[in-house]
This record gives C-alpha cells, sequence and structure tokens, in this order.
C-alpha cells in the first residue's frame, strides 16, 4: 500500500512539474523570434478581421469593407521611450474611423482619409518605460492600439495590409517590416549616429517648428487650475492674422474665465444641462466663459490690452496679429490665461491634462498642421516682482505646428504674370484658390488671356474684354468660358525693362476682399535672379541671402495698409474698386543671360503674400514679335539673301 501511495506522488508530481513547463513553453503564447531578439523598439501590425459594407458593388475596386486591426508597439530596449510614433503606411483608400489609446498627430479627428499612411501618436500613455526598471510590466512597456476603419478594393482571400510600419521618434532607425499573411513586424534600433543632446530633463526636449504653441499650469487647486497658453512664430515667413484657435477637452473640462483671449462662443447650456451642472451644484454659471468640447478662443482686440478685468497681460490683445520675427520681435508672440474646471475622476490637485486636436488659423494665411501636446520642463518665468529671479510653471506641454504646402487649387492668393515684351497678361490660374459652382463656367479650362487693364476690374465684368481681345489675338475661346480664380488678393509681377546693365519689375497688389490688411508683406524668391537685387521703390525691400535669396518686401510708413475692395464711381462699369499698392523693383544683369530674359530668370519661383504661398500662373509671357520690328527686318533680310544664292547657284 504504501509503495502504491509513493509511485502516485511520484507520477503526480512528474505530471504537475511537466505541466508547468509545457505551460512556460506553449508555442501559443511564446512571441516571434524576431521579437525575443531586438533589443529595441519592437512593432508589429495584425489584420483581425472584415465585412463587406453597404453599398454592395460590382465593381470590386470600388466595394467598401469595414476592417479591424491591432497595431502593438514593445520597448524591448534598456531606455525609455518618450512621446512614442508610429508611421502606418495605409495603401488601399483607408479611412480611419478610431484607434484606441492613439491620437492622429496632425490632430485631425476620426473619421481621417489615411490612404497615403498616418503616423499615429500615444494618448493617454505617451512613453514607453523599459523592462528592466518595471519588471517586465507590459502596461508600462507595451501599448496595443486597436484600429476599425473602412478599405477599398482588395477582397477576399487576399489581405488588406500597409506597405510598412515604422517608428518615427527621432534617433531610431526601423528595416524594411517582414510579412507574414495577416501579420507585419519590424525592430527598430537605436542609430549610432545619431547624437543624443546631454540635457538632464525629465521629459522631452522642445521640438523647433514653425509655430509654437506652450500650455503652462501656473496654478492648481483641487477641482481647477489657471494655465497660460503662449503662442510663439518661430518661421521668418510665418504669418497669422485675426487668428482663431481651437483644440479638444478630452475629461469635461471647462473654461470659466479668460484673460488676454475670448471664446467666439459663450454658452453655458452644456455644463448646466450635463455633468458640470450635477457636480458644481452651487456654482453660477451665468459667469461661466464656455462650456463646448471644442471651444474656439479669438484674441482680443488692441484697445482692451489695459483692462483690468480681461487684459492687462503682457504681449496679449493684438487683434489676432502674429508678425514673423523679420518684421517685429515683439509682435511675433502672444499670450492668453485661462481659468480651467474639472470633473472627477480628475478633480483632485495633481490630476492635470492639456486639451488635445489643436489647430489654428489665420484669414489670409499659412495653412498649419499641429502635433499633440508634449510633456515638457516646466516653462520658467521671470519673477513679477521684478527680483533677479524665475518662477517656474506647476506643468508644462509644449505643441508644434508646422505650415503645409496648399494642395492644388487651395491656395488663398495667386499671381499673374506680364512683360514688356508681350501686351497680353497672363492671369491667375482657373480655379486657383477652389472653384464651388462649376455648372455654369468651365473649371479645367486655361485662363484667358487679358489686355492690361482689365487687372483693375473685377472677374464678372472682365468677360467681355476677355472675349474681345482673345478674339483681336484669333485665340480659341472655350464653351463655356473658364472659371475664376477665386482669390481674395491677387499680384501682378510685371516685368517692365531689360537692358544691358539690369532690369526692372513692376509689383502691384490688389485686395478683392473687403477687410484692410495691416503690416502686409510680400516674400518673394527667384531661383537665379534673387542676388542681383538692388532696390525697391516705394515699398522697403531687404534681400534674405539665408533664406533662398528671398525678397522681403513691406509698406513703408503711412502706407503699410492694403485697403479693402470699396464701391466705385460708376456702379454699372466699376462696381468694385480694389485695394491697390504698387512698387518697382530694380536688379543688376548678374543672373539674366543675353539681351532677353529667358522664361523663368524674371519671374518668381514662389511668392508669398503674408506667408500664403500664392498660386503661379503655369505659363510665362513670351516674346511678342510685333514688338521687335528689327527681328522682322532681319528675317526679310535673310530671307533675300538666300533667294539671292539660290538663284546664283542655278
Amino acid at each position: 500500500m504504501i509503495l502504491r501511495l509513493l509511485l502516485f506522488y511520484s507520477f503526480l508530481n512528474f505530471f504537475l512539474v511537466y505541466a508547468v513547463r509545457a505551460q512556460d513553453y506553449d508555442d501559443d503564447n511564446k512571441p516571434p523570434p524576431e521579437q525575443s531578439n531586438c533589443n529595441g523598439i519592437f512593432l508589429t501590425y495584425t489584420f483581425v478581421s472584415r465585412t463587406r459594407e453597404y453599398p454592395y458593388i460590382k465593381n470590386a475596386s470600388a466595394q467598401p469593407w469595414a476592417f479591424k486591426s491591432m497595431a502593438t508597439i514593445l520597448n524591448a530596449g534598456m531606455d525609455d521611450l518618450k512621446g512614442w510614433k508610429i508611421f502606418i503606411g495605409f495603401q488601399n483608400r483607408e479611412i480611419l474611423v478610431s484607434a484606441s489609446n492613439a491620437i492622429l498627430e496632425d490632430g485631425d479627428g476620426f473619421p481621417a482619409s489615411v490612404g497615403n499612411g498616418t503616423t499615429l501618436a500615444g494618448y493617454p500613455q505617451t512613453d514607453l518605460k523599459n523592462s528592466i526598471e518595471t519588471a517586465g510590466d507590459l502596461s508600462q512597456i507595451q501599448t496595443q492600439i486597436e484600429l476599425t476603419g473602412t478599405q477599398f478594393g482588395i477582397r477576399p482571400p487576399g489581405y488588406p495590409m500597409p506597405r510598412t510600419i515604422k517608428l518615427v521618434n527621432d534617433g531610431y532607425k526601423c528595416p524594411a517590416p517582414k510579412s507574414r499573411s495577416t501579420t507585419m513586424l519590424v525592430c527598430c534600433v537605436r542609430d549610432p549616429k545619431f547624437k543624443i543632446k546631454n540635457t538632464a530633463t525629465k521629459y522631452l526636449p522642445r521640438q523647433k517648428g514653425d509655430l509654437s504653441m506652450s500650455y503652462d499650469v501656473l496654478q492648481a487647486y483641487g477641482n481647477n487650475y489657471l494655465a497660460q497658453v503662449t503662442i510663439d512664430n518661430q518661421n521668418p515667413l510665418g504669418r497669422l492674422d485675426h487668428w482663431n484657435l481651437t483644440w479638444e477637452w478630452m475629461r469635461g473640462e471647462f473654461i470659466y474665465s479668460m484673460r488676454g483671449a475670448y471664446t467666439r462662443k459663450k454658452d453655458n447650456l452644456d455644463c448646466i444641462y450635463g455633468a458640470a451642472g450635477q457636480y458644481y451644484q452651487d456654482l453660477d454659471f451665468s459667469k461661466v466663459m464656455c462650456c463646448e468640447k471644442k471651444p474656439i478662443i479669438g484674441d482680443l482686440p488692441q484697445d482692451r490690452e489695459n483692462d483690468k478685468d480681461v487684459g492687462n497681460l503682457p504681449n496679449c490683445c493684438r487683434n489676432g496679429s502674429l508678425l514673423p520675427t523679420i518684421m517685429n520681435q515683439t509682435k511675433s508672440v502672444s499670450v492668453f490665461q485661462l481659468q480651467v474646471y474639472k470633473l472627477p475622476p480628475h478633480s483632485n490637485l495633481t490630476a492635470l491634462y492639456p486639451p488635445e486636436k489643436w489647430k489654428i488659423q489665420g484669414v489670409l494665411n499659412p495653412q498649419y498642421k499641429c502635433g499633440q501636446a508634449i510633456r515638457v520642463d516646466a516653462t520658467e518665468f521671470p519673477d513679477p516682482g521684478g527680483l533677479q529671479a524665475t518662477t517656474a510653471a506647476i506643468a508644462s506641454w509644449q505643441i508644434v505646428c508646422n505650415i503645409t504646402r496648399p494642395k492644388t487649387r487651395q491656395a488663398r492668393c495667386c499671381v499673374s504674370y506680364s512683360a514688356y515684351y508681350n501686351d497680353s497678361v497672363i492671369p491667375c490660374n482657373t480655379c486657383a484658390c477652389g472653384c464651388e459652382d462649376t455648372v455654369k463656367c468651365h473649371s479645367n479650362a486655361q485662363a484667358l488671356l487679358l489686355p492690361p487693364e482689365s487687372l483693375l476690374v473685377p472677374f464678372a465684368n472682365r468677360t467681355e474684354k476677355a472675349v474681345g481681345w482673345a478674339t483681336l489675338k484669333h485665340n480659341r475661346v472655350p464653351r463655356p468660358l473658364p472659371c475664376p480664380d477665386n482669390c481674395g488678393v491677387s499680384i501682378n509681377w510685371h516685368v517692365s525693362t531689360n537692358y544691358r546693365k539690369g532690369w526692372s519689375v513692376r509689383i502691384t497688389l490688389f485686395n478683392w476682399m473687403e477687410m484692410n490688411f495691416e503690416d502686409w508683406f510680400v516674400a518673394v524668391q527667384l531661383k537665379e535672379s534673387g542676388p542681383g537685387f538692388q532696390k525697391a521703390y516705394s515699398f522697403n525691400g531687404t534681400l534674405l541671402e539665408d533664406l533662398n535669396n528671398t525678397i522681403f518686401l513691406t509698406g513703408l510708413p503711412g502706407s503699410n495698409y492694403l485697403i479693402g475692395e470699396t464701391n466705385g464711381s460708376d456702379p454699372l462699369k466699376d462696381p468694385r474698386i480694389p485695394g491697390k499698392q504698387q512698387s518697382v523693383l530694380t536688379f543688376t544683369k548678374t543672373q539674366i543671360r543675353g539681351i532677353e530674359i529667358v522664361d523663368g530668370d524674371g519671374f518668381p519661383s514662389k511668392l508669398f503674400f503674408n506667408g500664403e504661398e500664392c498660386a503661379l500662373p503655369t505659363q510665362f509671357p513670351s516674346a511678342d514679335a510685333r514688338l521687335y520690328p528689327l527681328n522682322f527686318k532681319l528675317l526679310a533680310s535673310l530671307a533675300c539673301m538666300i533667294f539671292l544664292l539660290d538663284n546664283v547657284s542655278s
């Protein structure tokens, strides 16, 4: 009996040990070999499932499919990964509907078209710690992103996989990923050539960009805090006029009061009838500034700068103007403060979170794409009492925005070309600034050449002149006629003279909008002839050699206003007259070849108005033979000589 019991317990012990070992080395839970061998950041993308969406279409390339997938980021290295960002190279016209534990880096919301790929950033977990300091806690060293969306074109049994995945954090390099049917994986490692700055900072260092915004918590209480927002223009050609700033509160916060700025809509109903009203039952919501989840914030006018209640802040109340530093260093920064109230479970002293999805835009200015709010070391401010000391913010975040080049037909200003050697003007491109109604006009037709005097006439009144000029020049007139350019500001670049030692240009600005532009500027880039710039008459002109030989033009004191469109004296012939500014620029002929200006040498490669890149014509003025009678005489003489030589030889 005892022997049997010993044999039974021995067998049971052997079975348990084998079971435990089998569990430790179960193939189902075993990571792929690439993960075990990765000393860096291990990325995976796994296609999960998809279902056919309505409408059902016979054309397979147009059939929409709802898909689900998962992206995983694992810190398998020895260093913490701060502010992780992953690029997923979607390629099947995907529309991303949701992403857990992440947001779109460019600040756009869902749904978002990501057919050319997109970058996701961590939220709310922005950093991944290393395994050594966390005892391998997956919740701290790994994040999983559940993706849902719509894709087109690939039907079963094919799998809609991205073309690539990679980590886009500085200091890492990723090889080409490996694909296994429904899985894509890659190990990104430290780049040995990347120089790590020796900074003893707890958080990420501040980044450079065209526009930098700082969200600093100055005072913190149990259920509310005081924050300051600083907008800093860091691009020498960047600018904002009458800016509007918006973001999204992610935890039910609302703005109680503001200084230096205001919300475009003052509405407290969302608080009264929402969670805020239930929690703050004794709060007077009639004094609340804004309860919107996505408030739109504007700058205060200059007359509120010294207002003790809503102003009285350094660098506030600029009427929404942010100038480039080369124009005015002090007017390149804007500041405002806001009192923010929080809701449970974040109503404690240390629960501080910035808003997300920041966006900023001006009236006729560059388009900015803003990234996520990144935690940085606390901002330091001079002591308000004038002592030689600094005061640090409680917490600080940085939001970096960069200028994006306007897409085709999405500009907001345009350029026309003309020259002394051709009596026709090449107008702005058709639909240069977009077209909404194309029923009565041709959106793809080339704009008709114009007589010079028609530049002063609104497009609606140019039809008769344009058609008459085309008839006179024996040019084809498309039917229907080309659509207008629809731009608020147009600029004419006219090559006026060309002589042995130099040449000159007349530049004219036309404002077709009803608003005035104060302290306007124009920046011109010429590929070869820019260094020959000498002087601007009636404008201030500066050659910026370090900025692609850009010619920077501003109005002289007293003429720095580009007024808006006004009513003409004759309502029938000239119903509207644009605001206009004009100057002459002179150049030395250091880069212009020959007697005649070669196509493109005397015309801009880029032209900016108030930071917005304007649409340029697709052609240059060609030499008009009627303006060169000497050439005809020369050709006639050559023809006679050829005729005589032929007769003599015969």
